[in-house]
């Protein structure tokens, strides 16, 4: 089957047919490695760390809570969208002035998002951010699977973890730290020194090649039309379908409607085409189809866990930016220590292993958190919270090679594509399940516990009757008015407990979720030569 232009031109031809022996690689291509990896961190970071600031923007650009939510779906949607684009996009623009112009884009936007003055400007500022963020991921991916031979790729995949699973983890700590000592502003400002240096990184290890425009002219239009529009509307439907009642709100309705039959279209195509976008043959691959559910579903964990922690601590404990981003650091920071040991024992044991024992360890983590009390707090959270940074540390990187190994060069650019969107598909997927799940588990809760508070109880009328009594004490004239606010304070109680009770529920549901990502990482078959001593 013939596909569109995937691979980056910058493999060389000696790459494909080269001995056993695989060459030594040189310093300029580690730092294009390195200068790539550097910006999908950087993408991905943004999402994290403006989510962890979202109010303080919404405040100063006077955002309402719900309008203001734009600001991350607008940057999410974008991102998708052009993540499976961005292999047949290098190839026609060539890969070095590809990566250097969005990566470019990507400062620039960054010091402009923060000089926003309302709305409008702040949403189509994070939308066209999105776009040339978006590219920096799957590039980052595909230079290391094209670039590096077989047995430097394991340390490659070390550092593309960093983005994938430490930068997520990371985010709230240095988005809240940024807000509450310099202001909201300095989240995008803290992405320009590091971004200066991945620009000329990159301009110095990506040699020049030629554009080539052609390929615009039998591009995949049909595909890229319907892909763009069924992910733009599915992102739509999983980032606002909670707050609006789902398929309560005609809106939510008609989006589906077009996702899906958008989605479906492009199905189709890509299966027909001579040239399609995406080879989506890949994914009858043995590991390759199973190293993609086993992904999706770790963003779905990944992404979720990242955004019920600070959604936990905020309502329950009454915590800021900062005070959440110090507790996430223990998911982040032993991430930073033992990542870089991964390719180690990857050397020594059968990647498999890796990845099954980081699955059991971020399940793990998930189930030591279902049974929260309203005392449950950053001491009872650092245990999983360090044993969550050992299972996702583990994980990314063995999982990687084992699912594009044996991957051609010519579909290295498929590849990366669709490991990465759907990554970031199965976080949409999760952060949406997790909120219908809280709120619906809430309202669960709340009904179950007002059958046990009645005023038939005895326990119930004497509590009531105390909290009269205090607030009469405390200068509360009129007693009925006393009694009403008694009420209400025993209302809260409940809802506070059916809220704790409900984000016990959502860590249920990550661990459970994560059982399903490792019976598909134990359906993973060996692959040959992993360890780099055959040629690609």
């Amino acid at each position: 089957m013939t596909t569109q232009p995937t691979t980056i031109d910058a493999v060389s031809a000696g790459d494909s047919d080269a001995p056993s022996a695989m060459p030594t690689t040189s310093v300029r291509t580690w730092l294009a490695v390195t200068g790539a990896t550097l910006g999908a961190f950087m993408a991905v970071l943004n999402i994290q760390i403006v989510n962890a600031s979202l109010a303080d923007i919404q405040g100063a650009i006077g955002a309402g809570i719900d309008d203001g939510g734009w600001i991350s779906t607008s940057y999410l949607i974008a991102e998708i969208v052009v993540i499976p684009l961005s292999g047949w996009l290098a190839q026609v623009f060539s890969i070095r002035l590809y990566l250097l112009t969005n990566a470019v884009l990507f400062l620039l936007l960054s010091a402009a998002c923060a000089l926003a003055q309302d709305l409008p400007q702040m949403i189509v500022l994070r939308a066209i951010q999105g776009f040339t963020g978006g590219v920096l991921i799957p590039m980052a991916f595909t230079l290391i699977i094209t670039l590096l031979p077989r047995a430097k790729q394991p340390v490659g995949l070390a550092l593309f973890a960093l983005s994938a699973t430490f930068a997520p983890a990371i985010g709230p700590t240095i988005g809240g730290y940024l807000t509450e000592n310099f202001g909201w502003e300095y989240i995008f400002y803290v992405n320009l020194v590091p971004g200066a240096i991945m620009v000329g990184m990159l301009w110095y290890a990506l040699e020049p090649k030629p554009m080539k425009l052609s390929l615009l002219r039998d591009g995949d239009w049909a595909g890229i039309i319907a892909m763009a529009i069924g992910l733009s509307a599915l992102q739509t439907v999983l980032e606002e379908g909670n707050k609006d009642d789902w398929f309560g709100s005609p809106f939510i309705v008609k989006l589906s409607v077009i996702a899906a039959v958008a989605l479906t279209a492009f199905l189709v195509i890509e299966l027909t085409v001579k040239k399609p976008l995406l080879n989506l043959r890949l994914l009858v691959r043995r590991n390759f189809g199973f190293g993609m559910l086993a992904n999706f579903v770790l963003g779905v964990a990944l992404y979720g866990s990242v955004f019920i922690l600070p959604q936990y601590l905020s309502r329950i404990q009454g915590y800021n930016a900062e005070q959440i981003g110090v507790v996430l650091a223990w998911t982040g920071l032993p991430q930073l220590v033992l990542i870089p040991l991964v390719p180690g024992l990857m050397r020594r044991f059968d990647a498999r292993i890796i990845i099954g024992v980081g699955f059991v360890l971020f399940a793990g983590s998930n189930f030591m958190n279902i049974y929260m009390t309203s005392d449950y707090a950053a001491d009872q959270l650092l245990w999983p919270n360090i044993v969550r940074a050992i299972g996702q540390a583990l994980v990314m990187a063995p999982l990687s090679a084992v699912a594009t190994a044996g991957i051609e060069p010519e579909n290295a650019g498929s590849a990366s594509s669709l490991f990465n969107m759907m990554r970031n598909l199965g976080g949409a997927v999760g952060i949406a399940l997790l909120q219908t799940v809280l709120t619906k588990r809430e309202q669960y809760h709340s009904n179950v516990l007002m059958q046990s508070v009645s005023v038939f109880e005895e326990t119930t009328r004497t509590r009531l009757e105390q909290l009269t009594q205090y607030f009469v004490s405390h200068g509360v004239i009129d007693r009925a008015d006393a009694a009403h606010r008694a009420y209400v304070v025993v209302g809260k109680v409940i809802q506070k407990q059916a809220f704790i009770l409900g984000f016990s529920d959502t860590f249920y549901i990550l661990g459970a979720a994560l059982i399903i990502a490792l019976l598909a990482s134990l359906l993973l078959k060996k692959p040959d030569r992993l360890d780099g001593a055959g040629p690609h």
